[in-house]
């Protein structure tokens, strides 16, 4: 839930926050997955995997202050 680095988080984080369970799309597959924010140390673990694989992500947690959260979702 970056925003690019905005000082606050997306409208679509509070939104699964709020009801955890999701429908997701991925190419032609629509499946339900219940959302939870990831807690720490596995939020951090997981945004810096990101940051490996997408460097603007370690410019988005150096623009803001406050922690980015991670969303994992889990399929079922």
């Amino acid at each position: 839930a970056s925003m690019g680095g905005a000082p606050k988080s997306p409208a679509w984080y509070h939104n699964i926050v709020a009801n955890p369970d999701v429908t997701l799309e991925v190419g032609k597959d629509t499946f339900k997955a219940k959302a939870a924010v990831a807690e720490e140390p596995e939020r951090t673990r997981l945004y810096n995997a990101q940051a490996e694989m997408m460097p603007a992500f370690t410019e988005y947690q150096q623009k803001t202050t406050r922690v980015i959260p991670v969303v994992v979702l889990t399929r079922g």
